[in-house]
């Protein structure tokens, strides 16, 4: 996972649950994965996947990670869903 991807979780549990549940949940979060710097080739990799395809930077970051990883992005999201179908990504709403 992406380090700006774990921002954007923070972010969303703070809003919907506060500032301790997001600290809890993101230091589990750490704790049970690998966590990506953004590297200047991933930022322009999420660069160039944010330029062909209508999805958030964010999302483009997660695309980008996996795909440097040759890693299943795990999403529900239907814009990373419905992007270049040669993503490695499996659909979690099914």
């Amino acid at each position: 996972m992406s380090w700006m991807n774990l921002g954007e979780v923070a972010y969303i549990v703070e809003r919907l649950a506060g500032a301790i549940q997001s600290r809890r949940v993101v230091s589990d979060l750490r704790r049970r994965l690998a966590l990506d710097l953004p590297s200047e080739a991933r930022v322009l990799e999420a660069a160039h996947i944010k330029a062909r395809f209508a999805l958030a930077y964010a999302d483009a970051f997660a695309v980008a990670t996996a795909i440097a990883h040759r890693a299943t992005l795990l999403t529900g999201d239907p814009e990373i869903l419905g992007g270049d179908p040669r993503w490695p990504v499996a659909d979690l709403r099914t």
